[in-house]
């Protein structure tokens, strides 16, 4: 990378540290905390958890479409305004009710498509793997810093303050926007962001559907998980300020975990891999529904989860790009994020009404029963292998199309062709006997 790929990437990561740590560090102390609150339920605990996820599920889409007409920087400076007013709401609520409001409102700001975007418009063809690669890093960083620093800065501040210091960061992020991440050139690409035109044929995809149900079940039950362990821990006499002593350790056996489970599969991604992590995370719901449990099951619970959450957060979005067709992966890409977002929505619904009816210990087993309808979905899914996704430019006609697209075919490693003659775009799927050069003088005799 050169120094502006470079800039652009740790600048760009650095706003998704930010934004994500407000987001995510609620989730280990809303459910104890928020006891305080006059109007305090499981329900409407499981509202201001999931809420946020109502409204990035129905703005993913739109809003990366904004960003193509926009501009990406406005849409983003646009969507963390929306995100720091609503966690100024959150931190002066003094009701569940209104907090469930600036929740919600956090996730109207949905920048997640225009921040990727931006991030291709900065970087050479050659160089967007490793800058989308230290964004991801980035991202499950954000994730595990978040859960160990929730509990502390409500030790000292409360649920309050954490909302403050997440808008207080909203804002910190927005003149790095402006001035540290540079503009670049716009590129449109159908790989980048969603294209109206494709959803209905990727949301009914034979195998994307697959994928899009098991991340709505994967956010579904960390969130149901995060809606219902503060509290199991709080039944062990452990305090609230305490619970980053269990999270830290728990994080670091899940991650020697996942290492382990990336080394036997070999940089692949055997279904059978995909398979043992939902596994995982139903034995460990089934071990939390148990009445009587001790700590030590709870902790070695919590393991077991945390292990198959993240090896399979990591590798579904890989599938979702191996799946997708050429040129299409920015829709794919959208599509998955929307039911991601909606299943963190949907496992704070599900927990706080269970909770409500029932008992913590129903939906522990509700959880655990949803990973025996998840192996049927995951059972129906083909293994593939990972492919390399190829942007090249080229001066063609509607008429010049089929026979393009047969002579990119026969060239060596190309797997899928896409061409959009009004671009100029040739969108590739390719495997390593890809021979660039070879595609280039077909593209250039057209």
């Amino acid at each position: 990378m050169n120094a502006l790929e470079l800039r652009a990437a740790l600048a760009l990561a650095l706003v998704y540290v930010l934004r994500m740590l407000g987001l995510f560090m609620v989730m280990p102390v809303l459910a104890v905390a928020a006891m305080d609150y006059p109007d305090y339920s499981p329900l409407m605990v499981g509202l201001a958890v999931g809420g946020y996820g109502l409204t990035q599920a129905a703005l993913q889409i739109p809003m990366g479409m904004m960003s193509d007409k926009w501009g990406r920087k406005p849409v983003i400076l646009l969507g963390l305004s929306v995100f720091a007013v609503g966690s100024f709401i959150a931190a002066n609520a003094d009701t569940m009710s209104m907090m469930i409001v600036g929740r919600i409102l956090q996730g109207a700001g949905a920048i997640a498509g225009a921040i990727m975007a931006l991030a291709t418009d900065v970087s050479r063809e050659s160089q967007r793997a490793k800058v989308m690669a230290i964004i991801g890093i980035a991202i499950g960083f954000s994730f595990y810093l978040a859960v160990i620093l929730g509990p502390l800065i409500a030790k000292n501040w409360g649920l309050a303050g954490i909302f403050a210091i997440t808008g207080s960061l909203a804002i910190a992020c927005m003149p790095v926007i402006k001035w540290i991440v540079p503009t670049g050139v716009k590129v449109s690409s159908g790989d980048t962001l969603p294209q109206k035109g494709q959803l209905a044929q990727l949301i009914f995809s034979s195998q994307l559907w697959r994928l899009n149900v098991s991340v709505l079940l994967l956010h579904m039950l960390i969130t149901l998980l995060f809606v219902q362990l503060p509290v199991t821990l709080v039944h062990f006499d452990m305090t609230l300020d305490s619970h980053w002593s269990v999270y830290l350790p728990v994080l670091g056996l899940s991650i020697v975990g996942l290492v382990i489970m990336m080394g036997m599969a070999r940089g692949r991604t055997p279904k059978s891999f995909l398979i043992s992590g939902s596994i995982l995370m139903g034995v460990a719901f089934f071990a939390l529904a148990l009445k009587d449990h001790s700590w030590w099951v709870t902790t070695a619970a919590v393991v077991l989860f945390f292990t198959g959450f993240n090896y399979l957060e990591a590798n579904f979005p890989a599938l979702v790009s191996s799946i997708a067709p050429a040129g299409q992966k920015g829709t794919a890409m959208g599509i998955y994020a929307s039911f991601q977002f909606f299943g963190a929505f949907l496992g704070g619904i599900l927990s706080g009404v269970i909770t409500d009816i029932w008992s913590a210990e129903v939906a522990y087993m509700v959880g655990a029963i949803s990973t025996l309808i998840w192996l049927y979905v995951l059972s129906g899914l083909k293994e593939v292998s990972r492919v390399k996704r190829v942007t090249m430019s080229g001066q063609f006609i509607d008429t010049q199309v089929l026979a393009l697209r047969g002579k990119l075919l026969n060239a060596s490693g190309v797997l899928e062709v896409t061409l959009n003659s009004q671009q100029g775009a040739v969108y590739l799927k390719v495997n390593r006997d890809f021979d660039a050069n070879e595609a280039r003088r077909i593209i250039d005799s057209a």
